[in-house]
């Protein structure tokens, strides 16, 4: 498949398959607009002549204002705000969004020259920094030839979708960013759906063009196959291509000529993504589309102002479309400006903006006028497909390191969450101290966990599981998509590793470097609990795993994912050097001596399956002292395991315990022990 990125500049280059010429009204815009075209082998598929979207929707409106009656007194009419652009950065993790948003921020002269500025600026919650990902979607602006840029940097990682789903709300297209080497991967897929639901432009950023095995001709056609995919429009299809490297902060409409800077993509960006459709004069509307929470201010909401003008004092009214309606009053009013919030006394319709006083708003609902306004239809997103049980600490250790123990700060805290993450559940369990938690995934509710566990709660969780819905009957499990790359020498390892969790192969093909080969499998999302660490030990840490919510299939049948029991502590007490070395002949162990431990925690990963109760607390005896002198003892290094790690496993009666200051695992004591 070939094909070539061609950009004409106005009316300069004709064209056969150009459309009909606008009419004279817009004719100076259209030409200082130039057309947003992927030229595309007629062979691909049979297409209309194609035209820029934004040209489009011009073109649309400047024959409804020629052929419809003048607007009446009363009644309000659509426009479009030349000066202001929404998008958001989607893309799959590790495909250099924020670091592309970094550049923008530089080169729009958002810092001062002498301002020190750390490495992704944007991921500013500490988890993000130490993991390396985005967790939250956040906002800011540049301002680029007098036109204000509004950007969202959003999650890579499928299991934050919820985030991304959320601010689609928001913008008018998207920069679908695309590593020049892996190509559209399974995030890729799913965001870029997403977009497409909404009817958003989307601008094709190729990114890290710099990297020596690059291919750009490559990614470009399998990008444009999954729009094709996706059932794409024509107009979507014409997408505009941008070649960039992000961390050096230089873009270009073809891969061997970038310029020196990103000026490119920022007139890609003005050029092919539309203007917002306002009603200036209409009742206000503004969707609230995310929350944060000040010291000071309070709970703030954001959103884009749909219709209507916004001003600071005035009174509003909040409501959903199934709801009672409230009265609240904008006590402060921001918009977003270079990497601040900066305070305004008005907004007008078409940019985003962020409004305080109303301390019980909520995702989704509308700020609409306290006269004519009518709620917009609330946010939607997907089922959530893993559950987690989160309960008090029931442990002798209890309340040695945390702060907040109890059911009352633990079911406060779940429940506050629900406020601002609404891919995300919570139900009462079994008992009052028992709490059902659903998420999109295990590093979903991982996250969660970690920030509790910080913020100096102390609790337990238990193993995750599907969610499974019966249909006509039969029950249904949710299947993912994985993929997976891996250097040639491991596939036989990983194949059969994926093949014992019931993965069905969807693909295999080459990957970008030499000797990998990237595998696409359908699996029960079952399968995936504790598959990372497997899939690195098979492959000696060089498999690279992604996975991205499928669909719901037929209950896949029973499937292990441990083959190995635990080593579990015979009594409470302190470890001791002469007792961990009779134990880690055993297995694997967890404890280092002088560690306290108590009956029923985990100590270490039994060898064989089942579980093996042992004494790490056992001293040496005193007598006959002279015969038994001290001897040296060599210990194995003790496994340290991350809070994910544990998570991954245990298995169905054994708990994680959780508290500020460590991690332990232990035995279920309401479940009988599985021999």
């Amino acid at each position: 498949m070939q094909m070539q990125t061609l950009t004409l500049r106005g009316a300069a280059v004709p064209s056969a398959r150009r459309a009909a010429p606008p009419p004279a009204s817009s004719a100076a815009h259209l030409a200082a607009s130039g057309p947003c075209l992927l030229r595309v082998s007629r062979a691909l598929r049979r297409r209309r002549p194609r035209s820029l979207r934004a040209s489009a929707s011009l073109e649309q409106e400047v024959k409804e204002v020629a052929g419809a009656p003048a607007p009446s007194a009363g009644k309000s009419s659509q426009t479009t705000r030349r000066d202001v652009r929404n998008i958001a950065i989607v893309a799959h993790v590790d495909h250099g969004k924020t670091t592309l948003v970094d550049s923008m921020l530089r080169q729009a002269k958002v810092f001062r020259d002498n301002q020190v500025v750390q490495e992704r600026i944007m991921d500013s919650n500490d988890l993000e920094r130490e993991r390396g990902i985005t967790i939250l979607s956040k906002n800011t602006s540049i301002t680029y030839k007098g036109t204000k840029i509004n950007i969202i940097d959003t999650p890579g990682h499928s299991d934050f979708g919820g985030e991304v789903e959320r601010v689609l709300n928001m913008v008018e297209g998207v920069l679908l960013v695309v590593d020049s080497v892996e190509g559209p991967m399974p995030q890729t897929r799913f965001v870029l759906k997403k977009a497409l639901e909404f009817g958003h432009a989307v601008v094709v950023v190729v990114n890290k063009i710099d990297r020596p095995t690059a291919r750009p001709e490559f990614v470009v056609n399998s990008t444009f196959e999954l729009f094709i995919e996706l059932n794409a429009t024509d107009e979507q299809c014409d997408f505009q291509t941008v070649y960039a490297s992000g961390i050096k902060g230089k873009a270009g409409l073809s891969p061997e000529n970038l310029a020196d800077d990103l000026g490119p993509l920022f007139e890609a960006i003005l050029r092919c993504i539309p203007e917002p459709r306002i009603e200036k004069d209409g009742a206000l509307q503004m969707l609230v589309s995310n929350t944060e929470y000040d010291e000071h201010k309070g709970r703030i909401a954001i959103g884009r102002l749909h219709a209507g003008e916004l001003q600071r004092g005035m009174e509003v009214k909040v409501c959903t479309p199934d709801d009672a309606c409230r009265v609240a009053k904008i006590s402060e009013l921001f918009v977003y400006q270079n990497f601040s919030r900066v305070p305004v006394e008005s907004v007008s319709a078409g940019d985003i903006c962020a409004v305080c006083g109303m301390s019980d708003i909520m995702i989704g609902e509308t700020i609409a006028d306290k006269v004519n306004g009518t709620p917009l239809p609330t946010i939607k997103v997907e089922e959530p497909t893993v559950r987690m049980s989160f309960s008090i600490n029931t442990s002798p250790f209890v309340g040695r390191e945390g702060k907040y123990v109890t059911s009352r700060n633990l079911r406060d805290r779940l429940y506050r969450e629900l406020e601002r993450n609404l891919a995300m559940k919570v139900e009462d369990g079994e008992t009052a101290d028992m709490f059902l938690v659903s998420g999109r995934g295990t590093l979903h509710l991982t996250i969660l966990i970690e920030n509790m566990r910080r913020e100096g709660y102390e609790f337990m969780i238990g193993p995750p599981k599907v969610i499974n819905k019966t249909v006509d009957g039969k029950v249904l499990e949710p299947y993912e998509i994985a993929a997976v790359e891996v250097p040639e020498e491991y596939m036989g390892s990983v194949v059969e590793l994926l093949g014992k969790r019931r993965g069905q192969m969807v693909n295999m093909e080459a990957s970008g470097p030499e000797g990998t080969t990237l595998l696409k499998y359908k699996i029960p999302t079952r399968g995936l609990i504790g598959l990372r660490n497997a899939i690195l030990t098979a492959s000696r840490g060089t498999a690279v795993l992604n996975t991205i919510f499928d669909s719901y299939g037929p209950w896949a049948g029973d499937l292990s994912s441990r083959d190995q029991g635990s080593l579990v502590a015979f009594e409470d007490g302190s470890t001791t050097s002469y007792a961990l070395l009779n134990a880690q002949e055993r297995g694997l162990l967890f404890v280092q001596p002088g560690q306290d431990v108590y009956k029923g925690q985990i100590v270490g990963i039994h060898q064989r399956p089942g579980d093996l109760a042992i004494n790490v607390c056992k001293k040496k005896a005193a007598t006959n002292v002279r015969s038994n002198k001290e001897t040296t003892v060599v210990l194995d290094e003790a496994l340290s395991y991350s809070l994910d790690d544990c998570i991954e496993f245990i298995q169905e009666d054994e708990l994680v315990e959780v508290t500020p200051a460590s991690i332990r695992m232990s035995k279920n004591p309401k479940i009988s022990k599985k021999k």
